[in-house]
């Protein structure tokens, strides 16, 4: 089986990952997999596994105890984004509410704002999101057109996003907004919008190919008083604050592409050995064990990479190239590992009821959000050429 081949994993060798480990997998197995189908009829998952999540401690592994989280370091947050990964689980928006609100707040949030939000987040009683995208504008961050226009005390916020993971439930939510935009420095500057706030709508959760347990949606703001104390961070580095947090948040994005390669070639193991054609397992086939063993290399060499992002993000020494390359390449290994794993269920991969059929279609949108993958390879090259290329 494939542990055979896979070596030793040093970031998870202590007996708390262990512990961790045993309790996210009972977590996963007693309390979320019989609930999936119900999730993607509705769009989004149900309040009380967010809850849940935050009475076991799995919510914000790596924020101080002060705040309500574990005192833990990434790698506890990894695990469990792997752990969902290997199942095909993707409903539950976990790693951006622990993995990229939460520390936006605690490296640039006012400790009254730290104070407020942090330990509900921990509990799971307040889902978070983050506004960036617009109808017009992905990847070009600079083109926002969503506004906050200065009042005194408070900015008056227009515009909209879109694709918003954990939109349709969040209650507070980090909004990417243009300030003062009648001057000519339009700045980008973060702001923190409550649902609550008069003006402040929700789009459906939007129907998308995949991740279908996964809420997604649109926000609307419409002449939204915030407080200047929403305000995260100084006016007009919000451009500055992202593009320092996205390094994190690519690397989410990869443990999760290639922690579901793995869960692919596990799956298909099984199923090789099971299904029969002509009177033989098809794992006996020289074309299935070609496969598998190609899958499980490239699942190795990047599992290699993504090991050493992880421990130079714990120790605070993880660059944007880095994170850049793990990112691009370990969504287009995953992509290309669950197409050859989904050809070896024949028929039975097209169908919804395999978690092989979810693979597919859910992680297609690994190459796209965090940052395309074409940028991933833009911002690549700008650093090979960084001498040459002004």
């Amino acid at each position: 089986m494939l542990e055979n081949i896979l070596i030793e994993r040093k970031i998870y060798a202590s007996e708390e990952h262990k512990m961790m480990q045993n309790m996210i997998q009972e977590f996963i197995s007693n309390e979320i997999l019989d609930q999936i189908e119900e999730w993607e009829k509705k769009g989004m998952v149900s309040r009380e596994i967010w809850k849940r999540a935050g009475e076991l401690g799995l919510l914000c592994l790596d924020m101080p105890e002060k705040y309500g989280g574990a005192g833990l370091d990434f790698t506890y947050n990894s695990l469990l984004i792997e752990e969902l990964a290997k199942k095909g689980i993707n409903g539950p928006g976990f790693s951006l509410h622990s993995d990229i609100v939460a520390p936006y707040l605690l490296k640039y949030g006012t400790e009254a704002q730290k104070e407020k939000y942090l330990p509900q987040m921990a509990k799971g009683t307040m889902i978070t999101a983050i506004g960036m995208t617009e109808p017009n504008c992905g990847s070009d961050l600079q083109a926002i057109t969503t506004t906050a226009e200065d009042k005194g005390d408070y900015y008056l916020v227009n515009g909209q996003k879109t694709f918003i993971t954990n939109g349709y439930m969040c209650d507070m939510v980090i909004v990417a907004v243009k300030t003062n935009p009648k001057t000519d420095n339009e700045g980008i500057t973060l702001l923190i919008l409550e649902a609550e706030m008069e003006g402040f709508t929700k789009g459906f959760p939007l129907k998308k190919i995949g991740m279908k347990s996964q809420d997604t949606a649109e926000l609307f703001f419409d002449n939204i008083k915030v407080p200047k104390v929403n305000r995260l961070g100084d006016e007009k580095m919000g451009f500055k604050i992202m593009m320092q947090e996205l390094a994190r948040e690519r690397l989410t994005v990869a443990i999760n592409a290639v922690a579901c390669a793995q869960g692919a070639i596990e799956s298909t193991i099984v199923y090789t050995m099971e299904r029969t054609a002509f009177k033989t397992p098809i794992a006996g086939f020289q074309n299935t064990q070609f496969k598998l063993a190609e899958c499980a290399s490239q699942m190795q060499i990047h599992q290699a990479f993504l090991d050493r992002c992880i421990e130079l993000l714990v120790e605070h020494k993880l660059s944007s190239e880095s994170a850049s390359i793990i990112k691009y390449s370990a969504t287009d290994m995953c992509c290309n590992v669950v197409d050859e794993c989904l050809q070896l269920f024949g028929g039975y991969g097209y169908m919804w009821d395999y978690p092989i059929s979810r693979m597919y279609t859910d992680n297609r949108v690994a190459r796209i959000y965090a940052g395309t993958n074409e940028i991933m390879k833009l911002l690549i090259a700008r650093t090979l050429f960084k001498d040459v290329l002004k």
